[in-house]
């Protein structure tokens, strides 16, 4: 999917921001893409719902961990009132979930679907069905406390040009993979991979960067990341002035037991090469 527009700031920024008692804030969000906008009144305020169609699809860009509420505010009146309806829905590029709703009970707004979304960057797509009767819905995302681990850098199982950033003085290792020259790691489970990516252009091509990473599991398709980002103003290169890197954005895998290789490969013809970093957690070194 080609992103045409920029995303909202607020979706750039992790959504947690700690009150008095120490719980999260709600967020209301702001879709990348919708089939356009509608605002209706709720407790005396104006609330703005995006509408849900199967020609626009709905487009949401999260960085988790935290839990996404999705409020469906049906767009229909009369006998059409007791029908019961379908929204649908992906998460990073994954099997497509049915979530099915009255339209009497979801006429206030306050029923909905809710998401558990993991550490990292996620992408959310929402859609309908052509004869579905008119929805809208609002985004609620409250942010969890990420856990704290300490990592380990895995080296892939193929061999990839290491490249060497250079961040507040301190050299970072990465690789450099293509669609050609896809990055491969081999890992024992049960675990987890948290893969750190970054773009990188030339100083001349501006603005945000929309890139896409497929992930398989031993063969097979099991995500596809949308990943946005900006140019580093911190990192750079430390060999090669002419390149400059994009800001890290991440995304996470939960590895099954046994033995498992991941392949990563950019899915965007019209991208330069993606440079990766892969690591796990330091109490796992015992199954490697």
């Amino acid at each position: 999917m080609k992103v045409k527009k920029f995303i909202i700031e607020i979706l750039l920024l992790p959504a947690i921001f700690f009150i008095g008692t120490g719980m999260s804030q709600t967020k209301t969000l702001r879709p990348l893409h919708s089939g356009g906008s509608i605002t209706f009144t709720e407790s005396g305020h104006s609330v703005t719902y995006y509408k849900v169609s199967k020609e626009n699809p709905t487009l949401l860009l999260i960085k988790g961990p935290g839990s996404l509420q999705i409020a469906i505010r049906p767009l229909v009146k009369g006998p059409d009132i007791n029908k019961s309806s379908s929204i649908f829905y992906r998460v990073d590029g994954g099997e497509r979930s049915k979530y099915d709703y009255n339209a009497m009970q979801g006429n206030s707004g306050t029923k909905g679907l809710k998401i558990e979304l993991s550490s990292g960057e996620h992408s959310i797509e929402i859609t309908t069905e052509n004869d579905a009767p008119a929805a809208a819905a609002k985004y609620l995302f409250k942010g969890a406390k990420e856990k704290k681990l300490k990592w380990i850098l895995l080296s892939p199982s193929r061999p990839n040009e290491p490249v060497d950033l250079v961040t507040h003085e301190n050299v970072v290792h990465y690789y450099r993979f293509s669609e050609k020259k896809p990055l491969k790691i081999r890992i024992n489970g049960p675990s987890e991979l948290r893969v750190l990516t970054r773009f990188e252009n030339h100083f001349n091509m501006k603005g945000r960067i929309d890139y896409r990473i497929q992930v398989k599991e031993d063969g097979k398709v099991i995500q596809t990341y949308l990943l946005s980002s900006v140019y580093s103003e911190v990192t750079g290169y430390k060999q090669n002035a002419k390149l400059v890197p994009g800001k890290a954005r991440e995304f996470y895998i939960r590895v099954p037991s046994g033995k498992h290789t991941y392949t990563f490969t950019p899915l965007d013809k019209d991208k330069n090469t993606i440079l990766a970093r892969v690591l796990f957690p330091k109490k796992d070194v015992k199954l490697e």
